[in-house]
């Protein structure tokens, strides 16, 4: 059952239109920001988002969402001012094309399973009328790099540009990794660089057709690092001693000790 009903979702909705329209006339910091002075917060605001959505938090993913939507609200003011557009033309916008990419909802396609879907999904893309002009254009430039490579290989896979045989990419990656280990004994700094760069794109791709998000699965080993350090650090302390002044054997033993409390 909903928590809210219908018309409390738009009378809540309508208070914080009404809230940032105070703020924006009457704040001094809420009056002088633009699309360049918010955009910085916004990213942050995203990444604590995520953070929230990684811990499974869902008080701070309620949080982090309201502060997300505060600045959709923010950006549709700015675009009003302008007379560009406004949150009803966000909202309408946002309808249309949701209306437009699900052909098998509302209109005649039959697309039964979520392959199905995904599959036409880029072609929709590229029929708009203000979409994508060639296969990758849709893919953002600032997107950060592993996530950029992900998208870049999964819209090609729409088009037919991918491995017959999911299998096939283990013989890419062992060729990327011997053209870097190659470069390495080259001293070249330079194609080292760029055939580590290959390397990590084939990974991707391999992380992709065996259906993992490197994106995610590269957190998860950071997150964990990060745990099996600070044991190792703390440890430390409570012995009275500086990580500076043991030896690598010292270290290694209190961080498989560490390895116990993985979760």
């Amino acid at each position: 059952m909903d928590k809210h009903n219908r018309k409390e979702a738009e009378e809540a909705f309508g208070r914080l239109l009404d809230i940032m329209d105070t703020l924006r006339q009457k704040c001094p910091w809420d009056s002088k920001q633009t699309n360049q002075s918010l955009k910085s917060n916004t990213i942050e605001e995203v990444y604590e988002l995520v953070d929230a959505l990684t811990n499974e938090d869902d008080k701070e993913i309620c949080k982090e969402l309201g502060d997300v939507l505060m600045h959709i609200v923010f950006y549709s003011i700015f675009g009003r001012e302008k007379g560009a557009f406004d949150i009803v033309d966000v909202c309408n916008k946002v309808s249309e094309k949701l209306k437009f990419r699900h052909p098998h909802i509302y209109g005649n396609v039959v697309a039964t399973t979520p392959q199905q879907i995904e599959d036409n999904w880029e072609q929709i893309k590229q029929k708009e009328k203000d979409g994508n002009k060639t296969v990758l254009s849709g893919v953002p430039y600032a997107l950060p790099s592993i996530i950029k490579a992900y998208r870049i290989q999964d819209k090609a896979r729409h088009v037919g540009f991918d491995w017959e045989q999911k299998e096939q990419v283990w013989d890419k990656v062992k060729e990327e990794i011997s053209e870097f280990e190659s470069e390495v004994c080259n001293m070249n700094e330079d194609k080292a660089e760029a055939e580590f760069g290959d390397v990590l794109f084939s990974l991707i791709n391999a992380a992709r057709l065996y259906d993992i998000n490197p994106d995610n699965a590269l957190e998860r080993t950071n997150r964990k690092f990060i745990r099996r350090f600070n044991y190792l650090e703390s440890k430390t302390i409570a012995q009275g001693r500086n990580l500076k002044d043991m030896t690598l054997a010292e270290m290694d033993k209190i961080w498989e000790e560490a390895k116990k409390y993985d979760r």
